[in-house]
């Protein structure tokens, strides 16, 4: 549930950015590798920016538009 003045997330962890954006968290992984998105390490977490995650959406899009 949302709270009315709850901050947006700046960044999401693996498992949430790969629900985000409908992937498996391994496939996420092989994306992340390769260096299709960005990210980054937070003591033991790995994060990625939601900005990065709308970006990568949108030009995956856009390549593979009909």
């Amino acid at each position: 549930m949302t709270h009315p003045h709850q901050t947006p997330a700046l960044a999401l962890g693996i498992d949430d950015a790969a629900r985000v954006i409908g992937v498996a968290r391994s496939m996420l992984y092989e994306i992340v590798a390769r260096g299709e998105i960005e990210s980054f390490k937070l003591g033991r977490r790995r994060l990625i920016l939601v900005k990065n995650l709308d970006a990568y959406i949108n030009r995956v899009a856009k390549e593979n538009t009909r």
